[in-house]
């Protein structure tokens, strides 16, 4: 399987292994394994990833559009949110969905996990590394 077959997947919010099972249960809520091969999702933690970049990508159009309408008509504020508000919240939330999968499926094609230290007596005096 390849990585941008993996990544593809993630878009469509499948299990990164087999590509058939489901990622979420429900809109954004990770599920803990896959219903068809079984894997387990705990390596995943993509956290605030999605909304950051969901937030970068289409926030400042989103915001550049609030501006716009306030030079070309400088309407009360009840405009805006009728306007703005909407229009922040319908190309911000949807998109949130396709990032968290694209960013689990990332997790899974790079390996990325939590960094665990090893803590015994031999590796006091030893540099701190990450243990695979």
């Amino acid at each position: 399987m390849t990585k941008a077959s993996v990544l593809k997947y993630g878009l469509k919010c499948r299990c990164p292994e087999c590509g058939k099972g489901r990622l979420f249960n429900g809109f954004l809520t990770l599920a803990p394994r896959c219903e068809v091969c079984g894997l387990d999702y705990s390596f995943a933690d993509p956290a605030d990833g999605p909304a950051f970049f969901i937030m970068i990508i289409m926030g400042i159009p989103a915001a550049g559009f609030g501006v716009w309408v306030e030079i070309m008509w400088e309407p009360s504020v009840w405009v805006h949110l009728l306007t703005s508000g909407p229009f922040m919240l319908l190309t911000c939330i949807p998109p949130i969905r396709f990032a968290k999968g694209m960013l689990v499926a990332s997790q899974y094609v790079n390996k990325a996990e939590e960094v665990r230290f090893d803590t015994s007596a031999q590796a006091k005096d030893a540099p701190v590394t990450a243990m695979r």
